[in-house]
C-alpha cells in the first residue's frame, strides 16, 4: 500500500416523471469468492464527494454561507471538474512524488457513478417557516442530478445525507418535516418497485432507514447516510439491515466499500470537554456525532467481511487517506471547495486520488494518492 501523504487528523409524486437509466461497463475477468463461487468481474470507476452544503433560500442565502463560501457558483466549479474527469489522466506523480498508482498514466474514463457523503444541503432541506419544497434540495438536485450540459453532473448519482440535512427539526406540528423530505428524495431516486422506476435502482433498498446497496460487476457499495446504526431522532438502527445486506451480497468474499457522513478522523470523533465547555479532541464526555461504542458497533457488523475502503465526509478543509481500526478511509475536501475523491477497485487492486477544482472550466489539482494490492 501506499499513501501520498500522512493522515491528518410522500415520496412517489416529486420525480415521478423521471425514466430509468441504464448503467454499462466492461469488466474484464472472473474471480473466485471465499466460498469458491464465481464473483463477476470487477472494473469500477466512480467519484465520491461530500458536504456539499447547497445553500440557496427563497431570497438570497442561508445565513453565513455568502461569508463561507457555500455558493453556487463554488457548485458549479466542482460540477465541471467532476465532468472533465474523463479526459484526465490517472496522475503518476504528485508535488514530484511518485504515485505508485495502478492505472498510473492510463486515461480515467468515464466514471461508473457519483456518489455523495451527506450533507447535501446547508439547512435541512432549504425550508421555510411552513412545509414547502425545499429550495436548497432543489438547487442540489439542479447540480448533482444526472443531466445535460454544464450545470449540472453527468453521470448517475447514488444519494447520501449528513447531520445537516437529519438535524433540523421543523415547526409543530411538522417537527420531521425536513427530514422526511431529504428521506424522500433519496427514496425517489434508489427504491425500486413495481410500477415506480427510481432514476438510479439500488439492488437493495431499507425502506426503514433509507440505507442502500448496490452492486458494479462483483464489487458490492453501500450506502449508510450519517452512519451505520444512527438512531438519531427517533430513527431505527440500520445495523440490522446491513448485517443482513452483507450476508446477502457479500458473503462469498467479494469487494464491499462503504460510504457513510462520519469518519474516524478528530472532528468525526471528537467530544464534550467539561472544562474548556466546548467538544474537542481531548474531551471525555459525551461524543458530539458519533460515539466508540457506535463505531464498535459499525465493526462487528462489518467483521469477517472484505471491506476494502470507507468512504466519508463532514470535516471540511482537509483531504485524508488514513487508517484506522483496520479500514482504509478516504475524505475529500468539501465539494463547495471544489473537493472530491476518484477511485478505481478491480478484482486485483484498489486506486484512489483526492482532488480539486482548480478554475470554472474544469481545470484539476490532485493532492492525495493510495494504492492498495488486494490478497489473493
Amino acid at each position: 500500500m501506499k499513501r501520498s501523504s500522512p493522515a491528518t487528523i410522500s415520496r412517489r409524486t416529486f420525480i415521478a416523471r423521471m425514466g430509468g437509466l441504464a448503467v454499462a461497463c466492461a469488466f474484464p475477468r472472473m474471480a473466485f469468492g471465499q466460498t469458491g463461487k464465481r464473483i463477476q468481474p470487477i472494473n469500477a470507476t466512480f467519484l465520491f464527494i461530500a458536504d456539499i452544503h447547497a445553500c440557496r433560500m427563497a431570497s438570497g442565502l442561508s445565513p453565513n454561507c455568502l461569508q463561507e463560501g457555500k455558493t453556487d457558483a463554488a457548485l458549479l466549479r466542482n460540477v465541471a471538474a467532476l465532468n472533465a474527469i474523463a479526459d484526465k489522466k490517472w496522475p503518476a506523480e504528485i508535488n514530484g512524488v511518485a504515485t505508485g498508482l495502478h492505472s498510473a498514466g492510463t486515461r480515467i474514463g468515464t466514471p461508473l457513478g457519483l456518489v455523495t457523503g451527506g450533507d447535501i444541503t446547508d439547512d435541512g432541506g432549504g425550508q421555510v417557516t411552513e412545509p414547502s419544497e425545499g429550495t436548497q434540495l432543489l438547487q442540489f438536485s439542479q447540480r448533482y442530478q444526472e443531466g445535460v450540459g454544464p450545470d449540472r453532473v453527468h453521470i448517475p448519482v447514488y444519494v447520501g445525507l449528513g447531520n445537516h440535512d437529519l438535524d433540523q427539526n421543523g415547526s409543530p406540528p411538522h417537527v420531521d418535516w425536513y427530514r422526511r423530505e431529504l428521506r424522500d428524495y433519496v427514496e425517489v431516486n434508489h427504491r425500486p418497485g413495481v410500477f415506480f422506476k427510481p432514476l438510479v435502482p439500488a439492488t437493495e433498498y431499507d425502506v426503514d432507514t433509507d440505507c442502500y446497496s448496490w452492486d458494479w460487476g462483483g464489487l458490492h457499495l453501500i450506502q449508510m447516510h450519517r452512519f451505520a446504526g444512527d438512531t438519531g431522532h427517533g430513527a431505527p438502527s440500520s445495523l440490522p439491515w446491513l448485517k443482513q445486506d452483507l450476508a446477502t451480497y457479500a458473503g462469498d468474499g467479494r469487494p464491499v466499500v462503504l460510504f457513510q457522513h462520519y469518519g474516524w478522523d478528530t472532528f468525526s470523533t471528537e467530544r464534550w470537554d467539561p472544562v474548556k465547555r466546548t467538544y474537542d479532541d481531548d474531551g471525555a464526555g459525551r461524543p458530539h456525532w458519533w460515539g466508540e461504542a457506535d463505531r464498535q458497533a459499525l465493526l462487528a457488523a462489518i467483521k469477517g467481511y472484505n471491506v476494502i475502503a470507507v468512504f466519508h465526509g463532514h470535516q471540511h478543509e482537509v483531504p485524508m487517506i488514513y487508517e484506522r481500526d483496520g479500514l482504509d478511509i478516504v475524505k475529500p475536501k468539501a465539494a463547495y471547495l471544489g473537493g472530491f475523491a476518484l477511485a478505481r477497485v478491480t478484482a486485483d487492486n484498489m486506486d484512489v486520488v483526492l482532488g480539486e477544482a482548480a478554475g470554472n472550466h474544469g481545470e484539476i489539482v490532485f493532492t492525495n494518492a493510495f494504492a492498495k494490492q488486494f490478497q489473493t
